[in-house]
């Protein structure tokens, strides 16, 4: 099964992929496409967001004869990334402790 995803994870997950080393858009939807059956076309917009919010960068690199575009993380796009994955941590292990049936807010 494949959980939806929203617009703060898939930032999570873009800005997860840049920080380990730039990549194009195709190659980023790759990486995407193990968790979620998100179209291409979903996730440009998303590029284009956090390129507006200053925590991608852009620059275009020759490739077999035409220019690809290339997105890397800046240093606010780090700070947001640390700041979703301390929002993702606390998530997840909530919802980890509901699965294993805890009740209590521990």
């Amino acid at each position: 099964m494949i959980f939806p995803l929203n617009a703060p994870m898939f930032d999570l997950l873009v800005l997860s992929v840049v920080l380990k080393e730039d990549a194009y858009g195709y190659q980023i939807s790759q990486i995407i496409k193990q968790v979620s059956n998100t179209k291409d076309s979903t996730l440009y917009p998303v590029l284009r967001r956090l390129q507006e919010n200053h925590f991608l960068a852009t620059y275009d690199q020759q490739y077999q004869g035409r220019n690809r575009k290339y997105y890397s993380i800046t240093e606010e796009g780090r700070r947001q990334y640390e700041e979703l994955v301390k929002e993702w941590k606390n998530y997840s292990d909530t919802v980890n402790r509901i699965v294993e049936g805890g009740t209590d807010n521990e």
